[in-house]
């Protein structure tokens, strides 16, 4: 059974080796060559909505699957405990439908992240408002109120 070695580092090199995983932690990438051998790079991106990663200490599992469907060979593996276990051949429309999926699932990902940011925006700006609205208003009643006993003396004593 084919495994890759885990490599932790914050920048990628430009050239990688065979069989080893390199990982960025600092710019949340895994990145390895095609363990089919064709030599394709592979990229996955770990976020919440792409990949994640789980290291025990002696090996590293990547999730979901792995599936080259833009590389000529369309490898497709699990890389679990560093292990390389090969998947099923996806047909182009599995793979299609696959895509829409995960293109519609991200697009709800997004949309509810923007939806909580702007629901906490808005909380803020109610907090906001309520602690000092009557602060304003009174400095405002008290310039409008000095305003008006300017304009009653004839403006004699200039602006407050």
């Amino acid at each position: 059974m084919k495994t890759l070695k885990p490599n932790f580092v914050e920048f990628i090199p430009d050239v990688i080796g065979d069989d080893t995983l390199y990982i960025s932690m600092k710019y949340k990438t895994v990145r390895h060559k095609c363990v089919c051998g064709c030599g394709n790079i592979v990229i996955t991106p770990i976020t919440p909505n792409d990949w994640w990663l789980k290291y025990n200490g002696a090996g590293v599992t990547l999730k979901p699957s792995i599936g080259n469907w833009g590389f000529s060979c369309r490898s497709h593996y699990w890389i679990i405990n560093s292990a390389v276990i090969w998947a099923e051949e996806w047909s182009d429309k599995e793979v299609k439908i696959k895509r829409e999926k995960d293109f519609n699932r991200k697009k709800t990902y997004y949309k509810d992240i923007k939806a909580k940011k702007n629901a906490k925006d808005g909380r803020f700006f109610v907090f906001f408002k309520k602690l000092y609205a009557t602060r304003f208003k009174s400095i405002i009643q008290k310039i409008l109120h000095q305003n008006l006993i300017i304009k009653k003396l004839g403006g004699k004593y200039g602006n407050i």
